[in-house]
């Protein structure tokens, strides 16, 4: 394991809290430590954040549980909120996937 893997690993561990991650059916879910950035000033009117909600997550969890890539129409649920994934990137070191940058919309409060 390279540098910039252990790197991100720790940064995401540190900093992230537990998601749940599930296909779009809903048959498949896993347990993730997601790291997403808070909203900046520039991107919240009327007290709502009004950009799309994006979460780092390290490859280990996916791999480990056989969850197979993340794509669009997963569902993503962080606390109260469920969001649905419009895109998920992989995020290489080198050769070797390390994570994934998931981008949702949505935050239905359940």
């Amino acid at each position: 394991m390279s540098y910039k893997t252990e790197r991100r690993r720790r940064q995401i561990h540190a900093k992230g809290r537990q998601m749940r991650l599930m296909t779009a059916d809903g048959k498949t879910s896993v347990t993730v430590v997601g790291y997403a950035p808070p909203a900046q000033a520039a991107q919240i009117a009327d007290a709502t954040a009004q950009t799309a909600f994006i979460a780092q997550i390290t490859n280990d969890e996916l791999a480990s549980s056989g969850y197979g890539s993340p794509g669009a129409l997963d569902r993503l649920r962080d606390g109260a909120r469920t969001y649905t994934l419009t895109d998920a990137t992989a995020v290489y070191d080198g050769p070797t996937l390390c994570g994934w940058t998931l981008i949702a919309a949505g935050g239905e409060t359940s």
